[in-house]
């Protein structure tokens, strides 16, 4: 975990000590920890800013250094004995943490000077802290209030983590939630109603939570960590519930018996096995304690909520069901929200704080606060208690303002439910989700089915993406067009993104297959042509456009944000040119712009093909960026393009960047008119290369055809030898090359592949 952290501090682009007990034990953790799936890196460049120490010989160079973070076992006596060490070779400034997912922070620092005490404090930071957004800051009383303010700032804005302050109680405030729904999971699994695949279908994506669900989850954050941390609650937490219920199941300590500790021992409740046509996964039948096949859940309810569109509505369905599935909700998710409300003050300081932390440390799209605000306080103590008339404790009940009941349940006034809160979770900050602030300030100036624009304020105007995994369709271009319309009319400028996970996953596949299937060459022809249109009205717009790409950024939003005038990308932004994937080209602008890019990159009088190449293979192979910072070393961003680390800072830094492009006198880039490109004998050698490919068994032919498509768009057709041409030219040999390819039928079995499973065909 100490080397992640390290990790993770490195990608931020700062300079990093790794200590542990010597050099060598400290370079072997971070080459396992290098090696772990995902990488904790962005990319190789990240990784050298990391320096190597022991502990043994290298703490005197503390002196160096802002912040040290303490990450070794969970021991109190050994944090101590450590702490009692950096003590000696800290600057007096230094702020010094620890990264305890439990033990009290004021004891570790007992017995050190006040002084160190006021620079003292807990950062827990979740694990893998590259992808988990959750950092819990624990003061303790002698903590400086400008070193809390100081730290929350810095892991905000530089490490791009969601900051939450918790009280120096047992699990402070994420895992004691998790770990008692987990624990509630474990003893529904002990009734042997459900089977691990049906507890992980109902606390999965069905609640709004990760697809890791709950079994999943275990393996890989690990059994024995899980059993650690019960381990300390058991031992700190004085209640009788809490002390059986944080012992767990048997079924753990079997578990650990074995060694059968999850993903780093491969295997725990799901184990992968090789076999002649691939990897499978097993599941754990717990009666038998051996492996079996997966089992599809059968249960009618679940299938219910799942056609249900509302979230709110499916979640209802399944807490009120009048089955073994409504009693395993109650039993989990009820008996957890209402112990959140009754523990939640010893834990956090506010309720957000709270819902806060279960969203960024877990991945729950709604809180235990937001779970009761829609199912409603009165609602959830009904079902889980009907016979008693069981209310929340006065003290739970002003804490998070929610209002005493008006009678018995028989009453009519007991049967409006309570809520928690008024609004929707706010933002952690001014600063933080602006486009969700500005909907509820300004509302939506237009919207259709496939995008909306909204007032930023300030004179920026937003286009914002909300169709199924925001893909671009007809409704998307209209919008895009729209905005730029908009925007150069009464706005400033135009920012290009959204607040969901991922950008843009590339163009709607199925208007391409339904029309080229019934051989509408024409429409297909008008939907490229189209879209082409948006994406250059973007680059030559009057006012300047920023694209805010995050997450998947695929196909045709790639090249949306290719043509913008400057990006603000995510750190986590996956961006690429992948259409070889359903036997196609970029025809979007995107063949064009990687065609002029290697062109523009290329030196005066320098050979053009290995940059030429370079971008063929960008597109050929569908590569897609690790991160942001492997995206500028693809060229597929630019040294001036952006990152933010924190997602939910990605439209205001954007916004300040078209502010900042209005200041500096913006001005339209002009037409490109002379393009450089190889002609014949630089196509023969894309061809060569194709050709060697094929022969050496690493691609199909189809590939081969595409890949012959795509040389000819990018080396200017069929003219005879090296010249210029116009932008246009070029977009109207992918245009054309595109078309060609929607009449292959292996390109068509490849759009139909991808539609249905996800995944991309290799025919």
């Amino acid at each position: 975990m100490g080397a992640q952290i390290a990790a993770h501090l490195a990608n931020a682009g700062l300079a990093v000590l790794l200590l542990d007990i010597n050099t060598q034990t400290a370079t072997a953790g971070l080459r396992r920890a290098t090696k772990l799936k995902p990488g904790p890196f962005f990319d190789q460049k990240c990784r050298n800013r990391i320096r190597i120490g022991g502990l043994d010989q290298d703490l005197a160079a503390l002196t160096e250094y802002d912040w040290i973070v303490e990450a070794v076992v969970e021991q109190l006596s050994t944090k101590q004995a450590l702490i009692e060490q950096v003590a000696l070779h800290r600057r007096a400034d230094a702020i010094v943490s620890s990264n305890t997912s439990g033990i009290p922070i004021g004891a570790i620092s007992q017995g050190r000077s006040e002084e160190f005490r006021r620079h003292w404090l807990g950062s827990h930071f979740f694990n893998p802290p590259r992808y988990l957004r959750l950092v819990e800051l624990v003061p303790t009383n002698d903590t400086s209030p400008q070193v809390v303010e100081t730290l929350s700032s810095f892991i905000d804005h530089r490490l791009g983590k969601g900051v939450v302050l918790a009280k120096d109680t047992p699990g402070f405030i994420a895992n004691r939630v998790g770990l008692y729904s987990v624990a509630c999971a474990l003893s529904e699994l002990q009734s042997g109603q459900f089977t691990i695949e049906d507890i992980d279908a109902l606390t999965g994506p069905i609640l709004g939570r990760p697809k890791s669900a709950t079994f999943r989850t275990m393996d890989i954050a690990g059994l024995d960590i899980l059993a650690r941390v019960a381990t300390d609650l058991v031992e700190r937490l004085d209640t009788d519930h809490e002390q059986q219920i944080f012992k767990l199941t048997p079924l753990i300590g079997e578990l650990l018996n074995r060694g059968w500790i999850g993903e780093k021992s491969g295997q725990g409740f799901y184990k992968k096995v090789q076999g002649p046509n691939g990897s499978t996964i097993l599941t754990l039948d717990p009666t038998t304690m051996q492996y079996r096949e997966k089992r599809s859940p059968k249960l009618a309810t679940l299938d219910t909520a799942r056609a249900l569109k509302n979230d709110s509505d499916r979640l209802r369905h399944l807490f009120m069901a009048q089955d073994h599935v409504g009693r395993f909700m109650r039993a989990t998710i009820g008996r957890t929200l209402l112990y959140t409300a009754e523990t939640a003050p010893a834990m956090a300081h506010h309720p957000d704080d709270v819902d806060r932390a279960l969203r960024w440390g877990f991945g729950w799209e709604r809180g235990p606060f937001e779970l009761l605000d829609t199912l409603g306080v009165d609602t959830v103590l009904e079902a889980c208690h009907p016979e008693s008339g069981r209310d929340l404790s006065k003290a739970a009940q002003e804490w998070a303002w929610i209002s005493p009941r008006a009678g018995k349940a028989k009453d009519s006034a007991a049967t409006q439910p309570r809520l928690v809160r008024s609004s929707p979770l706010p933002p952690a900050g001014p600063d933080l989700l602006l486009l969700s602030s500005a909907k509820q300030r300004n509302g939506v100036l237009r919207e259709n089915v496939g995008a909306s624009l909204v007032d930023l304020d300030d004179g920026v105007l937003a286009v914002e993406f909300h169709s199924k995994l925001n893909t671009i369709g007809g409704d998307t271009i209209e919008m895009l067009k729209a905005g730029v319309i908009e925007a150069s009319g009464g706005f400033l400028g135009l920012v290009i993104g959204n607040e969901a996970v991922n950008f843009c996953a590339g163009a709607n596949l199925m208007l391409v297959l339904l029309e080229a299937q019934e051989g509408n060459w024409n429409e297909v022809d008008l939907m490229v042509r189209t879209f082409q249109q948006a994406v250059l009205g973007l680059r030559y717009a009057p006012i300047p456009v920023v694209a805010v790409p995050a997450g998947l950024t695929l196909g045709g939003g790639c090249e949306i944000v290719l043509h913008a005038d400057r990006v603000q990308a995510a750190a986590e932004t996956y961006m690429g040119q992948v259409e070889v994937g359903v036997g196609l080209i970029p025809a979007g602008c995107g063949t064009k712009e990687l065609t002029m890019r290697a062109a523009d990159q290329t030196p005066k009088d320098g050979d053009p093909l290995p940059q030429l190449k370079r971008a063929f293979e960008l597109i050929g192979l569908g590569k897609t960026s690790t991160s942001a910072i492997d995206a500028k070393q693809l060229g597929l961003l630019r040294d001036v393009d952006a990152i933010t680390m924190n997602p939910e800072r990605l439209l205001s830094d954007a916004k300040a960047t078209v502010l900042y492009q209005t200041r500096s006198g913006y001005h339209p880039p002009d037409h490109r008119s002379a393009i450089p490109v190889g002609g014949e004998s630089t196509r023969a050698m894309l061809d060569l290369g194709v050709h060697l490919a094929l022969r050496a068994g690493h691609i199909s032919n189809h590939d081969a055809t595409i890949g012959r498509a795509i040389a000819r768009v990018m080396t200017g057709g069929e003219l005879p030898h090296a010249t210029t041409v116009t932008e246009q030219y070029l977009l109207d040999l992918e245009r054309e090359a595109f078309l060609s390819l929607c009449g292959q039928p292996k390109t068509l079995d490849r759009i139909r592949h991808t539609l249905k499973t996800g995944k991309a065909l290799r025919n």
